[in-house]
């Protein structure tokens, strides 16, 4: 809006420095408890409605994991076979039991002990057909494992990818339902980074976390199972360095957390102050403001560096950590396990099948405390977009009756507008309209002057429903506008701005905008009506010249002129101009004031200006003073009574003598 209240809500703007961390957000980031477990639970919520292909990740998972947990059981399996074997042909012509008595005979009764436990027939060699099934059937099995465990990727890339496109038209639908204060008080590129930066981390951390995650837990509980079947002691030997790994997975993880959260905010930060700086690009170069913004940038730079260093630092501890004690664990097992070996209560397939257990068992805890730092750097982001999602809306629009035709009740509106003892404040303690009553006649043109926060672009809110009143009402043709639904108010007022806002496209997808079904005639027919026929003919491809939503080979006032067509197709019942003359020339502004005097007929308008030459022919001239109408009457009475419209004249006239002298 232009010339905003100073009294409302701050929107930044322009480039101009603010002291100390509060500069970006009006008060600095927005801080509140951190809820790590409240905000992984609502994010593994938005799977909800794809529960059954999360059964089928589990199932697919389950399955894999229970065929890759089987693998080196079934090729411990073969290395008692080559074990038999070799010590099958070197003992001949003799029983097991004779060669075991015999070596106890001997003085070497441990070696009878590990021989015991170990499944051999004297004088009978490898048995090559028998260790080439097994292998067979362990390359079967592992096959088999992979082939499911690309199934279960590939379902569970589908299950997230359908939660982040949930997620992002959560966040769509919750910016339509904001009301304009809360983008007043945010800066638009931390809101922007919210809707894309944190949700697109969130889906990276989810595509690299779930299904790992999943299978890592599985991969726990069926090697374990695989263990404790083996041998409990062995078992409970590679349990002593659970509550370790836990401990540490836990410790390092909470001082993770906070860094994480730190890190996505400063991003946000730096967005924005990005965004504003290429938005005010121009005006950082005139006001020679380059170094202070890049001064500005190096800072948070160097703050999203510090936050970001620390918490990569600390979450990645994890994984050397776990090594460290998966290795504990492996010695451990290794010692023991070759004692029980030595004692003949375990073979040698045993313990290798057991070794290679306890490193798939020390393996997915190091999984999954290496993912902590995703885990918990998708979380912060998943809290700043639920932070979002969380925020207040506006007032929910009437529920209308479902005999009710909103296209048939609009052809009837006149454009009555009244307000009717109305008031209003941004800030509770603070009015800035109080009281305010006014009666508007259908086909009037109602000119809306006054100082910098008077209230006159507030009214327009109002009017619009971009606020609500605090007390009183505003009707349409006696209807109380809080009582029809914003698209069918909105949808009755075309409105032109000081700000002029273009999207990517061409010069006729810009005009249209005004109108789902206009036609190229229509538009062209808008564009003459605006006076910007003339030179959109002048462009290289006319009115399928292609402009960014910067405007880019265009003037502001030619925008303006765009921005002017595209309020003249929608063919509105009342048409709200704030300062929309301000960016052209004076020939063209006297242009635009005939066609508006045209488009006007019938129509009820309200039209903010401070150059006062614009809006002399007006019907009722209101002066706004502190949100109350101080005056009104045509431009002759106001003058002709000497109060503060005579008194804004005079300056603005003496201003211009000045300008010419």
């Amino acid at each position: 809006m232009s010339n905003g209240d100073p009294k409302k809500a701050p929107t930044r703007r322009g480039p101009g420095p603010m002291a100390g961390p509060a500069r970006f957000m009006g008060g600095g980031p927005i801080e509140r408890s951190m809820d790590f477990k409240g905000s992984l639970k609502r994010l593994v919520g938005l799977m909800r409605p794809d529960r059954a292909f999360l059964y089928a990740v589990l199932a697919l998972g389950t399955l894999s994991v229970a065929l890759t947990v089987t693998g080196p059981r079934i090729l411990g399996h073969a290395t008692d076979l080559i074990f038999a074997g070799v010590i099958g042909r070197q003992l001949r012509g003799v029983s097991k039991e004779q060669a075991l008595d015999s070596l106890r005979a001997h003085g070497k009764g441990g070696v009878a002990d590990m021989l015991s436990g170990i499944d051999f027939t004297p004088g009978q060699g490898m048995d090559f057909g028998a260790i080439g099934r097994v292998l067979l059937l362990a390359l079967a099995v592992y096959l088999v494992a992979a082939l499911l465990s690309v199934l279960q990727m590939r379902t569970a890339t589908k299950v997230i990818n359908r939660a982040v496109y949930r997620l992002r038209s959560d966040v769509e639908d919750k910016l339509s339902r904001l009301p304009l204060s809360y983008f007043d008080q945010q800066p638009r590129g931390e809101v922007l980074s919210r809707a894309t930066n944190d949700i697109d981390n969130v889906g990276q951390t989810m595509q690299q976390t779930m299904g790992q995650l999943i299978n890592s837990v599985l991969t726990i509980v069926g090697v374990l199972a695989m263990m404790f079947w083996i041998s409990w002691l062995l078992a409970l030997v590679a349990l002593v360095t659970v509550p370790l790994t836990l401990t540490v997975a836990t410790r390092v993880g909470k001082r993770a957390q906070p860094q994480f959260v730190q890190q996505w905010k400063t991003t946000g930060t730096l967005n924005a102050h990005i965004e504003e700086m290429y938005t005010g690009h121009s005006l950082v170069k005139v006001f020679g403001r380059a170094k202070e913004s890049a001064d500005t940038f190096a800072q948070e730079n160097e703050e999203l560096f510090r936050s970001g260093f620390r918490a990569q630092f600390i979450s990645g501890t994890i994984q050397p950590l776990m090594m460290f004690i998966g290795n504990l664990n492996y010695v451990l097992v290794a010692v023991v396990g070759g004692l029980r070996v030595a004692s003949g209560a375990l073979s040698i397939g045993d313990v290798q099948a057991f070794i290679q257990y306890s490193r798939q068992f020390s393996q997915p805890l190091t999984q999954v405390a290496s993912m902590a730092n995703l885990i918990q750097s998708g979380v912060a982001s998943a809290e700043r977009v639920f932070e979002l999602l969380d925020a207040e809306e506006q007032s929910a629009d009437p529920e209308r009756p479902a005999a009710a035709v909103p296209s048939a009740r609009l052809s009837k509106l006149r454009g009555h507008v009244a307000l009717e003892d109305v008031s209003f404040r941004y800030v509770p303690d603070k009015p800035l309209i109080d009281g305010l009553s006014l009666d508007v006649e259908p086909g009037n043109t109602v000119a809306i002057v006054g100082p910098t926060g008077a209230g006159k672009t507030t009214l327009v809110n109002l009017l619009m429903r971009f606020y609500e009143v605090d007390g009183g009402r505003i009707t349409l043709d006696g209807t109380d506008v809080s009582t029809m639904t914003r698209e069918e108010l909105r949808s009755a007022i075309g409105m032109v701005l000081q700000d002029t806002w273009l999207f990517g496209g061409t010069i006729a997808d810009n005009i249209g905008y005004g109108s789902t079904t206009a036609t190229r005639e229509q538009i062209e027919a808008a564009a003459r009506a605006a006076h910007a026929d003339r030179f959109i003919r002048t462009l290289p491809d006319g009115y399928d010249t292609v402009i960014d939503d910067e405007g880019t080979g265009v003037s502001a006032g030619e925008k303006q002129l765009i921005t002017i067509a595209r309020a003249f197709l929608s063919d509105p019942v009342i048409l709200v101009l704030d300062e929309a003359t301000s960016s052209v020339d004076t020939r063209t502004e006297v242009l635009i004031q005939r066609a508006m005097a045209k488009l006007s007929h019938g129509r009820t308008s309200f039209v903010i200006a401070h150059r006062l030459s614009t809006i002399r022919d007006a019907d009722v001239i209101l002066v706004m003073e502190s949100g109350s109408i101080v005056e009104q009457g045509t431009h002759g009475q106001l003058l002709a009574s000497g109060g503060a419209y005579a008194r804004l004249y005079a300056a603005q006239f003496a201003q211009a003598v000045a300008e010419v002298d």
